[in-house]
């Protein structure tokens, strides 16, 4: 069990090499390790990451963002959550234009973003295939998502989940059995703190109008407005 210190810098420090060094999903692991030797032409000549992906962020974070898991041409290859690929895209545009990050891109671990009272992670550390992670793989992975809840919880206000994934995956450690994965729904909490709730930001969602921007910037300000509050 993780020895969970005050410096909230060293809980995530020790958290962050325990995700790099896990191996409990076989499948995970020879995935991804697949993926960065093969690539994908657009990326051929970049060096993937190709390791499980801790957290990112603000270590006095009051919003806590939790997605599905790393994509595999985008956190898997850049070595950042939420980095690299579309959803990274408008994770960080709409925190951006909320207050939560200091520029509306993430591209890679040198472009210099910083998040300002945020951290954002995964319910599975690693990409998987199809990303469809399965029972037992996010079993596996529910003690490093707890262990970063934990870390954080002192400073953490708002919960938020990306896709029913994150959702169940957050309920299940805390189980809270009565909750409904609905867009836009916040739920409050036994600890003062609040759930929100959201579609994930994937192409599937975004470029069918499932979700809309208007939508997402929606709930980035309900998340400011209940920090604020």
């Amino acid at each position: 069990m993780i020895h969970i210190d005050s410096n909230n810098n060293l809980k995530l420090k020790e958290i962050k090499d325990k995700v790099i060094c896990c191996r409990l999903c076989p499948r995970l692991v020879s995935y991804i390790e697949q993926v960065g030797k093969t690539k994908v032409k657009r990326f051929i000549t970049d060096e993937y990451y190709a390791m499980p992906l801790p957290g990112f962020g603000d270590p006095n974070a009051r919003l806590f963002v939790i997605g599905l898991a790393p994509a595999a041409h985008g956190g898997n290859r850049t070595g950042r959550i939420f980095t690299g690929d579309s959803s990274g895209d408008w994770l960080v545009k709409a925190m951006f234009e909320t207050g939560f990050a200091n520029k509306p891109y993430s591209l890679n671990k040198s472009d210099g973003l910083e998040l300002i009272g945020a951290y954002m992670t995964a319910a599975v550390k690693c990409a998987p295939p199809h990303n469809k992670p399965d029972s037992n793989e996010l079993s596996n992975c529910s003690h490093h998502l707890l262990t970063e809840l934990l870390a954080l919880k002192h400073t953490t206000t708002v919960i938020l989940a990306l896709g029913k994934v994150a959702f169940d995956a957050y309920c299940k450690l805390f189980q809270l059995k009565k909750l409904a994965f609905v867009h836009g729904a916040c739920y409050s909490l036994d600890d003062q703190k609040s759930l929100l709730v959201s579609y994930h930001p994937s192409r599937r969602n975004t470029s069918t109008g499932k979700l809309t921007w208007g939508m997402w910037i929606d709930i980035f300000k309900k998340a400011r407005s209940l920090i604020l509050n």
